[in-house]
């Protein structure tokens, strides 16, 4: 139990961290949050609880595929609130897109047979 409260006050943390230092600059902000912290703390999780070499590769590599399609995400955001659409549904939208864009991705990756 208490190994599941570090690796749960770790992340939170990290989150915390990120908001907090985006308050005093979007650029510090975004350089810790651009990061991969997530991934990286989920792959040191998933080693320490499996000692599996082959599924943190295994993870990494879908990482890196999904990492491209997850970038629109961050086109769409900006250019919804620049068109002064509520944070809330340019959110949702761009959520949305993302998650479109994710199932493209991998239809292409099957294309090329490329099986996350």
């Amino acid at each position: 139990m208490a190994y599941y409260i570090l690796k749960i006050s770790l992340s939170a943390a990290l989150i915390v961290l990120i908001s907090e230092l985006a308050k005093r600059s979007s650029f510090a902000g975004a350089l810790i949050a651009s990061i991969p912290f997530v991934s990286l703390l989920a792959m040191t999780w998933l080693y320490i609880d499996t000692r599996d070499t082959v599924q943190v590769i295994k993870l990494s590599y879908s990482i890196f595929w999904l990492v491209i399609p997850s970038l629109i995400f961050f086109i769409a955001l900006p250019a919804l609130l620049k068109n002064e659409i509520n944070f809330y549904i340019s959110l949702g939208l761009s959520i949305s897109i993302t998650v479109g864009t994710y199932f493209i991705m991998i239809l292409i990756l099957k294309r090329f047979n490329i099986i996350l």
